[in-house]
């Protein structure tokens, strides 16, 4: 079976783990301190987070080839425990939950998958996918006790009716699974987990864990990969001020493989460290902010360069993974005793409340399959890492800035190198650091393997990746991005001359972007950051159209609600009996070319909002300067009229909202389109 990671030449490792059984001719998948290895093989997967219960199975097929168009080359999904056995004994597998359906489609597009198991996952989720009825059982919840271990073995064998078949052994899709998720407590709970798993017939390559927090006792070494993680914002921090916490980390070159802001409302206070023995593993990631979602208290603006500059750093830091959470969004499905997503009244996880339908997560694909900017910016980083991930793997990183640089430090340019055996390398260039403008870095000498570049200025905001002796390239100021027939496409770094220099003796200097029709030299090929974005999509070029859509407001607000602050002491979202207060407009949907799939668009400002059809719940928003949005080929059929319910903004509220936001009190519906996709 053809697979899409499969890359170049091998290289030998001392010591592999991950091998399993599997049928002859289909490629086997292994690990060592440095990466992962198919077929001997190394590569550098990119992995991006989907959570296939979010979003409707009739949009599976072609949201999964969206995502591998981005060039994400392992799916990760979450299994909801609470989305599946909601009420005790009665597990639904039916419609956007079904597992087996969902690997189904991943198989055929290839698509590996790594499945969280739980079974805790968090998700911002309802007791992060424990079911309520599990806390009335007199357990506790996440340890090694008979009766927890037993609904977690039940649950566990409910899931591998769905897998079973579909293991990468078998051909399928399924290369690996997690254990329960941020868990800082003994590491024989996650080994029980396991044993569970392997006892019920679970037979992968590989198993992970997150990397953080640092376990109580360790997970003896090979049972599990830790997996870790970084964000540019969180929505879980108490604060409600820009800027808050330590995410300015994220855009610093550094050793360090853990981040000590993640998830700080539910494990406190952090340091620096690691489990011992965890940097003998290879340094892979699961959960590089794709985005941000946003919570009621704080709503976090993310920008695209937020992710592209992590991942960049991360890359450059020595990371052979990089897998974004969320990479797409979704929408949570509707329970049946209570809405799913996190809220602060729940016995569980509950620090947060969460918006009941939306999930958007600012993601790369957002919650309706919209491709935001990062989809496309991360791209070429995808690429690069696919075709050149053999090189990459086994070079080391290298920090000739400091590790340490303090919040909006600008005095020097952060970079990182790596390299192997100082022979060949990348030069990695991070000029970018959310909230803060970095100056432009004069006469800046970059050198790698012995190999001095021509000084340059780097611009304000530059992210690059320098090559050093690859591929016949002595040095290039611009970046590698794929080589396919015997082409190599470079994209040009907006700002910074393009030199390129061949080992040879050969130097072109000044050199500007031809395309895709002309090479600049021998092979080469330039191209602007534009086109490599969209280099190898297969892209309709018709122009969006736009359709205004007739609204009416027919009730103005009531009063305003008090607003209070839960047990987790932070803001607590509108009730059901606060909606009933909310300014009502009534959105009129009877143009006939609605018809064709259409992204609904409300510009609107306010505290919050909500979108009814037929008098029933179909999405909501938390107001942070961006447009609510709904996909309106989701509707019910028939529906022509629909209710739109908007909480005004209070002043002084105890929220944290962007600078992007309009603060002013009250609310305002400015305009209602249909983006007609």
């Amino acid at each position: 079976m053809k697979r899409l990671l499969t890359i170049c030449c091998a290289t030998a490792a001392l010591l592999t783990f991950g091998t399993t059984a599997r049928a002859e001719g289909l490629p086997t998948v292994t690990w060592d301190s440095q990466s992962l290895m198919i077929d001997g093989r190394r590569v550098c997967p990119v992995m991006g987070e989907v959570h296939y219960s979010r979003i409707p199975a009739d949009e599976w097929a072609a949201e999964v080839k969206k995502i591998k168009e981005g060039g994400v080359t392992i799916i990760a999904t979450y299994v909801f425990w609470n989305h599946i056995e909601e009420q005790e004994g009665i597990f639904r597998w039916d419609g956007q939950r079904s597992l087996r359906r969902f690997l189904e489609v991943c198989q055929q597009e290839q698509m590996p998958v790594i499945l969280r198991l739980g079974p805790f996952c968090h998700g911002e989720v309802r007791n992060g996918g424990i079911p309520d009825w599990v806390f009335a059982k007199g357990c506790r919840p996440r340890e090694q006790n008979d009766v927890f271990l037993g609904l977690t073995e039940r649950l566990y064998r409910q899931i591998f009716t769905q897998v079973q078949g579909l293991q990468w052994k078998d051909g399928g899709p399924v290369m690996a699974a997690q254990f329960d998720n941020e868990y800082r407590g003994h590491g024989a709970y996650l080994v029980a987990l396991k044993r569970i798993a392997e006892k019920i017939g679970f037979d992968l390559p590989f198993y992970t864990r997150t990397g953080w927090p640092e376990l109580l006792t360790p997970v003896p070494y090979g049972e599990m990969l830790p997996l870790y993680g970084d964000y540019a914002d969180g929505f879980w921090d108490k604060q409600t001020t820009e800027g808050t916490g330590n995410y300015y980390k994220a855009f610093n070159f550094k050793g360090f493989r853990s981040s000590t802001a993640i998830g700080t409302d539910l494990l406190g206070k952090q340091e620096e460290k690691i489990n011992k023995g965890d940097d003998q593993y290879p340094y892979f990631t699961c959960e590089l902010g794709g985005g941000m979602v946003t919570a009621y208290h704080r709503r976090p603006y993310v920008y695209p360069e937020d992710a592209y500059s992590m991942a960049l750093v991360k890359l450059g830091s020595g990371s052979n993974l990089l897998g974004y959470y969320m990479y797409h969004g979704g929408t949570n499905p509707e329970g049946v005793l209570h809405t799913l997503n996190e809220c602060q009244t729940s016995p569980g996880t509950a620090n947060n409340d969460l918006p009941v339908c939306t999930y958007d997560f600012q993601a790369p694909l957002g919650e309706y399959g919209q491709p935001y900017p990062h989809y496309y910016m991360l791209r070429p980083l995808h690429l690069f890492m696919h075709d050149w991930g053999e090189t990459l793997a086994p070079m080391e990183a290298s920090f000739p800035s400091p590790q340490d640089l303090k919040r909006g430090e600008d005095t020097q340019l952060r970079w990182a190198v790596r390299s192997e055996s100082g022979k060949s390398g990348f030069i990695f260039v991070n000029n970018y650091e959310r909230f803060f403008n970095l100056s432009a870095k004069k006469d800046v000498q970059l050198e790698a393997c012995g190999v001095k570049l021509p000084k340059l200025t780097i611009p304000t905001g530059c992210m690059a990746i320098f090559p050093v002796n690859v591929d016949g390239i002595r040095y290039a100021t611009a970046q590698l991005v794929a080589r396919r027939d015997g082409k190599t496409y470079m994209m040009q770094i907006p700002g910074i001359p393009t030199t390129i220099s061949m080992q040879n003796g050969k130097t072109l200097k000044h050199v500007k972007p031809r395309g895709m029709a002309k090479p600049v030299y021998d092979n080469i090929y330039l191209i602007t950051k534009a086109e490599a974005e969209h280099l190898f999509l297969e892209e309709s070029h018709s122009p969006q159209s736009v359709i205004r859509c007739q609204f009416t407001k027919v009730k103005e607000a009531g009063y305003l609600r008090s607003i209070v602050k839960g047990k987790a002491k932070v803001a607590e979202a509108p009730s059901e009996e606060d909606w009933q207060q909310a300014a009502v407009y009534s959105v009129s949907l009877a143009d006939a070319s609605l018809s064709a799939p259409c992204l609904l668009r409300i510009n609107y400002r306010g505290d919050c909002a909500r979108l009814y059809a037929d008098g029933r719940l179909i999405a909501d928003n938390f107001y942070y300067g961006r447009p609510f949005l709904y996909g309106l080929w989701r509707l019910p059929k028939g529906c022509t009229t629909l209710e739109l319910r908007v909480l005004p903004l209070q002043p002084d509220a105890p929220i944290y909202l962007p600078r992007e936001a309009d603060k002013t009190a009250g609310e305002q519906v400015n305009s209602i389109e249909a983006i007609r996709r």
